[in-house]
C-alpha cells in the first residue's frame, strides 16, 4: 500500500542542481518494505530525471538490526536499486554497533539488546545468551559473523558516509550538535543525537534531514526533516521527496489493515511546525 503526503515548507535552494531527490528512512531489516519503496521511486525515476541529471537517493542508515532480514536488506541495497538514480549511503548507529561487535564482541555485547540478535540470525548464527554467556561464546559469535559476512557486505559497511551535503540540505542519520560547525561534528552527534537535537529550536548551517528518532508520520519544518517511521515496528517505511524548495513524503506498508492510514490527505496547519 502506498501513501503520498504533501508538505510545503518555506523554499530553499535546488537539490544540488537536480530538480528531484529522495531520502529513505531507517529500514532495519525490512527487506519487503524496502522493495516496495524502491519500486515506487523507480516508477518515478524517468519523470524525475531532468536538467542536472537523475534523482539522488540518500539512504539515512540503520539498514540492519531489529527487523527479520538484515542480510537481505544489504543484498538489496547492493543490487544497484533504485535503477535510474544516483545513490548515497550513510552510516547509522546500528551499522556502527555491528562493526564494533565484530571488532570486540565482549565489549560490545550490548548490541544484542539493540537488535543485533536478529542480525546474527539473518546470517544463520545463534546469538549467545545475553545473561550468562561465556566469553568464548561471544568471541566465537563475533568471529563467525565476520566469517559469514559476504565481502561485499563488509566493504559496504566499512565505507558508509558520515553525512552528505546537497545544496542547502544536510543528510545525517540522527542529528547534529548545533553548537558545533559541520566539520567538528562527532560520531556521537551524527549517529546518536536524539532529545537535545529534536528539542532544540536552534538553526543549523543547513536544513537537516535525518532518521533515527521514529515519528508516527514524516515531519518537516524550516529546521529539519524527519523520515524514520519505525518500519520494523509500524510496518511503514517512508522517504522524503525533494523538488526545488518543496518536501513531500512517500510511505509504503505491507500491512493491508494500514491502508486507510496511508491515503492521500490534505495538509493542515497542525501538520507543520514552523518553529
Amino acid at each position: 500500500m502506498l501513501g503520498f503526503f504533501k508538505r510545503t515548507p518555506p523554499p530553499s535552494s535546488e537539490f544540488l542542481g537536480r530538480r528531484v531527490g529522495y531520502a529513505v528512512g531507517d529500514i532495519h531489516g525490512c527487506t519487503d518494505l524496502l522493495a516496495l519503496l524502491l519500486n515506487e521511486i523507480e516508477a518515478r525515476a524517468e519523470a524525475d530525471t531532468r536538467e542536472g541529471g537523475p534523482p539522488i537517493v540518500v539512504f539515512l542508515g540503520d539498514y540492519v538490526d531489529r527487523g527479520p532480514d538484515s542480510k537481505g536488506t544489504l543484498d538489496l541495497l547492493l543490487s544497484g536499486r533504485p535503477n535510474g538514480c544516483e545513490r548515497r549511503y550513510l552510516r547509522g548507529n546500528h551499522e556502527q554497533s555491528m562493526m564494533a561487535f565484530m571488532d570486540d564482541p565482549i565489549a560490545n555485547r550490548a548490541w544484542m539488546l539493540q537488535g543485533g540478535a536478529e542480525t546474527l540470525l539473518s546470517y544463520d548464527i545463534q546469538p549467545p545468551p545475553v545473561v550468562g554467556g561465556a566469553d568464548h561464546e561471544w568471541i566465537g559469535a563475533g568471529q563467525l559473523l565476520r566469517a559469514r559476512l559476504p565481502a561485499a557486505h563488509f566493504e559496504f559497511l566499512s565505507t558508509l558516509e558520515r553525512f552528505v551535503v546537497l545544496g542547502d540540505y544536510l543528510f545525517v542519520h540522527a542529528g547534529v550538535n548545533a553548537a558545533r560547525p559541520l566539520e567538528d561534528q562527532t560520531d556521537e552527534d551524527l549517529y546518536w543525537s536524539r532529545a537535545a537535537f529534536i528539542g532544540s529550536k536552534r538553526r543549523f548551517s543547513h536544513r537537516v534531514v535525518h532518521g533515527h528518532t521514529p515519528v508516527d508520520v514524516p515531519f518537516a519544518d524550516e529546521r529539519r526533516v524527519a523520515v524514520d517511521t519505525g518500519a520494523y515496528a509500524s510496518g511503514v517505511l517512508s522517504a522524503a521527496r525533494f523538488e526545488g524548495g518543496d518536501v513531500s513524503f512517500l510511505s509504503v506498508s505491507s500491512r493491508p489493515e494500514q491502508a486507510a492510514g496511508l491515503q492521500v490527505r490534505p495538509v493542515t496547519a497542525a501538520d507543520v511546525d514552523w518553529g
